[in-house]
C-alpha cells in the first residue's frame, strides 16, 4: 500500500464556526428554557439538546499538523490518505488520525559480537541515520517500524561481518579496518533493500564501533605488531638494496675503484649491515690497503 496524499480544510475558519454555533445552540437553549417556564418552548429544547453532541463532536475533527509530520487518517479501518500540510487542519470527525514523523532520526546498534569473513570474533557496532518517506506503508506493512528498524539494521550489520575481514593481508582483499568507506556505502545498500518494505530511507550507515573480541585482542595485537614489523622491514631491505645497487653503479660508471666480485660482495654486505641494521654502525678504520 503506497501513501495517498489527502488535502484536508484549514482548521481556523473551522473553529470560529464551530464556536458561534455553538455559542447560538446554548443561547438557543437558554432562551427556550426561559419560554419553558412560561408554558411553551419543550420541542425546541429537546431540538438544541440533540445538536448540541453533534456540534461538539465536530471539534473533535480539528488536528495540527507540525512540519515534518505526517497524518494518517483512516475511517473504521479503511485507508483515507495522510495529510503533511502544516498548521491546524479540520477533517471529518470519524476520522482516526495517526501522527507519523517525518524527521530524520538516528540511533547506534547495540554492540554486536559476531564473526568476521575468516572466522576470528569481534565486536561490531553501526549508527543508522534514518527517515520514514511513505507513511502508509510505515504503519501497514509492518507492525511496528521503528522496532522494524532497529531488528533489520542489526540483522544487516551480522551480515556484513561476515562478509569482509577485520583485517586483509595483502593491499588487494577489502577489510573492515582498511576500507570503511566501501564496508559503509555496502552497510547503506544491504539496509535499505531490508528497509524499503517499511517505507523508510536510510541516509548514512558508519560503523561506529570495531574491535577484536576481548579473547583474542592481545594475540590479534601481536599479530598486527609482527605484520608491521615484516612490512616495515621489508621495505628497509627493498630501499637498501636499491641504494646499493645506485652505488656501484655510479662507482663503475665514474671509474672511482676496480673492484672483483669478492670486493663488490664484501662492500655489499657491509653496506646492507649499515643500511638494514637497528643501530648505527661502528666504522673500523683501516689503515692499510683494502687487500691486507
Amino acid at each position: 500500500m503506497k501513501e495517498r496524499p489527502r488535502k484536508t480544510a484549514s482548521g481556523f475558519a473551522y473553529l470560529v464556526l464551530f464556536i458561534l454555533i455553538t455559542i447560538g445552540t446554548i443561547w438557543q437553549l437558554v432562551v427556550s428554557i426561559q419560554a419553558a417556564e412560561h408554558g411553551g418552548g419543550q420541542a425546541m429544547i429537546l431540538l438544541w439538546l440533540f445538536l448540541l453532541p453533534f456540534e461538539l463532536l465536530a471539534f473533535k475533527g480539528l488536528f495540527g499538523v507540525q512540519p515534518n509530520q505526517g497524518v494518517v487518517l483512516q475511517l473504521f479501518g479503511h485507508y483515507i490518505g495522510t495529510e503533511r500540510t502544516p498548521g491546524l487542519r479540520w477533517a471529518n470527525p470519524l476520522y482516526s488520525k495517526r501522527v507519523i514523523s517525518l524527521r530524520t532520526r538516528n540511533f547506534e546498534t547495540s554492540h554486536l559480537k559476531v564473526n568476521d569473513h575468516d572466522g576470528n570474533p569481534i565486536e561490531f557496532a553501526a549508527v543508522v541515520v534514518w527517515a520514514v518517506v511513505d507513511t502508509a506503508e510505515a504503519v501497514f506493512r509492518v507492525d511496528n517500524y521503528e522496532n522494524y528498524v532497529k531488528v533489520q539494521s542489526e540483522s544487516a550489520l551480522r551480515n556484513l561481518a561476515t562478509a569482509y575481514p577485520y583485517d586483509a593481508h595483502d593491499d588487494l582483499a577489502k577489510s573492515l579496518r582498511g576500507n570503511t568507506a566501501e564496508v559503509a556505502e555496502h552497510l547503506r545498500d544491504e539496509i535499505q533493500q531490508r528497509l524499503t518494505v517499511a517505507g523508510v530511507q536510510v541516509i548514512e550507515a558508519r560503523i561506529s564501533h570495531l574491535a577484536y573480541a576481548p579473547e583474542i585482542a592481545a594475540s590479534m595485537l601481536q599479530r598486527q605488531q609482527a605484520a608491521a614489523i615484516v612490512a616495515a622491514r621489508t621495505r628497509i631491505v627493498d630501499g637498501a638494496v636499491g641504494m646499493v645497487e645506485m652505488a656501484l653503479d655510479r662507482l663503475a660508471a665514474k671509474g672511482t675503484v676496480h673492484l672483483d666480485e669478492d670486493r663488490k660482495a664484501a662492500m655489499v654486505s657491509n653496506l646492507l649491515v649499515v643500511l638494514c641494521g637497528e643501530r648505527a654502525a661502528q666504522p673500523v678504520v683501516n689503515a692499510g690497503t683494502i687487500y691486507q
